[in-house]
């Protein structure tokens, strides 16, 4: 038994690696799609979510599993969709107006914000040293977003409310109905993707204009990445124990600092580094306490 809990948890890390490689490739081509030029964050992000949700929707049917499924209308899943909606805006505006790692360490706060709405919305009981490893995350966020009597840096904001949204969204899936299958789910939330692209189109300046044909490569990149990573997302949680699978999520900041570097020039300072390492180290924290309960005698 002992041995096929540590192979399952070994999948389940493989399995989380390389969702994360998958999310920050997703992010990569998103932004540099975006940056050239070559087609708008709203238009970029109506074609990332019809190109998923079709790739949703065919792993839906070929699993024999409806398509429109009657708990989307349920309020637990409307208040996840409203939280999605934020988050895929958002997310998508700091991906193409905010710095790469920037953007992806401030996301790394997304954990701590679902524990801490955990405690605070559904009740549940967290002791003082995960509340104190909290407090200590949310300063290494303060660290990157630096804010001033001036204010917060008008980019800086997006990533920060994309994250808030990210952390809704987690946080009202875990009272979503269970009958509703982690395809239909992917289903749902990439048409809140293509919703959330046609809001940013609304606010844009002039009508979108056609992507030039290497940005529309690069979203279906984009979307085909964003779609294997959930998958690969899905596998881990379901294979291994949560406590040893969940840290690998922060090899995502790793990935997107290499693909910061080397493919968009970027150049972190030393307080983005040190808020990242802060809230990496905290979110770490706050998941060891119960995997040393279970090691004791």
């Amino acid at each position: 038994m002992a041995d096929a809990a540590s192979r399952d948890n070994l999948r389940g890390s493989a399995f989380m690696v390389a969702a994360m490689i998958g999310f920050g490739l997703e992010d990569a081509f998103f932004k540099g799609a975006t940056a050239s030029g070559g087609i708008s964050p709203g238009v970029a992000t109506v074609q990332f979510g019809l190109l998923a949700m079709a790739l949703f929707a065919a792993l839906t049917r070929v699993q024999g599993r409806r398509l429109w499924h009657p708990a989307y209308v349920q309020r637990a899943l409307l208040i996840r969709t409203a939280f999605e909606i934020v988050g895929r805006l958002f997310f998508a505006l700091a991906l193409a107006y905010t710095p790469l790692s920037t953007t992806t360490a401030i996301l790394q706060a997304a954990p701590l914000a679902v524990m801490a709405g955990a405690a605070l919305i559904l009740g549940e009981k967290i002791g003082p040293r995960r509340w104190a490893a909290m407090a200590v995350g949310f300063v290494g966020v303060l660290l990157i977003v630096r804010p001033s009597p001036a204010g917060i840096e008008a980019n800086a904001i997006f990533a920060l409310l994309g994250m808030i949204g990210f952390a809704g969204r987690d946080l009202a899936t875990r009272t979503s109905p269970a009958q509703v299958h982690s395809s239909q789910l992917g289903l749902l939330g990439f048409a809140v993707v293509t919703f959330a692209g046609l809001v940013i189109i609304a606010f844009e300046p002039g009508a979108p204009g056609l992507p030039t044909t290497s940005a529309a490569l690069a979203i279906c990149g984009t979307a085909v990445c964003g779609v294997l990573a959930y998958a690969a997302l899905t596998a881990a949680m379901r294979t291994g124990e949560v406590s040893v699978v969940a840290p690998f999520r922060y090899s995502r900041l790793i990935v997107a600092l290499v693909l910061a570097v080397t493919l968009f020039g970027e150049r972190p300072d030393m307080m983005t580094l040190v808020g990242a390492a802060i809230i990496v180290l905290s979110g770490l924290y706050t998941l060891l306490p119960a995997r040393w309960r279970r090691l004791r005698p």
